[in-house]
């Protein structure tokens, strides 16, 4: 019980899996929540342990009443206490016209973007205040900074998660807890965000073409070094905001291109 714990809400096996895994290579106990699949979760925590870490599997549908609240309660009680904590849920729906985004898909991009989010912070944040410290880091994409034509729910619902994070650090900071909002502005060489996105033969393509020691595409361990580095800043330098991108990509105020 006296571990300190990381929570990744959203642990697939590209940021969110990697992130709670450099965690605990730092002797965090990780928590790892996900959606579905068993098998991968179970292989994440195994993975983990087997070079020394403490991990925890958790099944989670996030749009679910209760389900958040009820994964804080269970942690705090069960684990320890949550010190760290990483929401990384996405809500890309796919570049759709507006005609063809319906009330339900736009409604969903709001549920896990946003609205989980405020019932995440409203679990877990007044916790935190109560010790006097702890991290909230929050994963964003591009769509969080400008809205282009197809992503309708997508851009509303990252913009609205990008400003709640700014309330969120207004109240909370002063306080010691340290609010981060990373804009991830580019592709992720992911296999289950990326790889589903695009099927199995364009993502090796694209692989081929920027990854795969072309470092074209954000690399999900380097991206974990990120957040740790951001989870250990003295708090006289918090960083708020930060965007990450290869090193080959244009940055999202040059170019129009589509919000990944």
């Amino acid at each position: 019980m006296s571990q300190s714990v990381c929570l990744v809400i959203g642990a697939g096996a590209g940021i969110g899996g990697h992130v709670a895994k450099r965690f605990a290579q730092a002797g965090f106990h990780a928590c790892l929540a996900r959606r579905s699949d068993r098998p991968g979760l179970d292989r994440w925590v195994e993975e983990i342990k087997s070079v020394g870490g403490a991990a925890s599997g958790f099944l989670l549908n996030a749009v679910e009443p209760d389900s958040l609240e009820a994964l804080v309660e269970n942690i705090e009680a069960q684990v320890g206490p949550i010190t760290v904590a990483v929401y990384n849920l996405g809500a890309q729906v796919g570049d759709r016209a507006l005609t063809a985004t319906s009330l339900k898909t736009f409604e969903m991009g709001w549920r896990l973007a946003t609205f989980g989010l405020f019932r995440f912070a409203s679990a877990l944040l007044p916790r935190m205040e109560q010790r006097g410290e702890g991290t909230l880091l929050v994963t964003a994409a591009t769509a969080s900074m400008r809205g282009n034509a197809g992503q309708h729910s997508h851009a509303a619902a990252m913009g609205g998660r990008r400003l709640l994070c700014q309330s969120l650090n207004a109240q909370f900071a002063p306080k010691g807890i340290h609010v981060a909002h990373i804009v991830i502005d580019g592709a992720v060489d992911a296999p289950d965000t990326l790889g589903k996105m695009l099927g199995p033969a364009r993502y090796q393509a694209l692989r081929e073409q920027k990854g795969l020691g072309k470092d074209g595409l954000l690399l999900p361990a380097a991206i974990a070094d990120t957040y740790y580095h951001l989870a250990m800043q003295h708090r006289s330098a918090w960083t708020f905001e930060m965007d990450l991108r290869a090193h080959s990509d244009m940055p999202w105020w040059n170019h129009a291109g589509l919000s990944l």
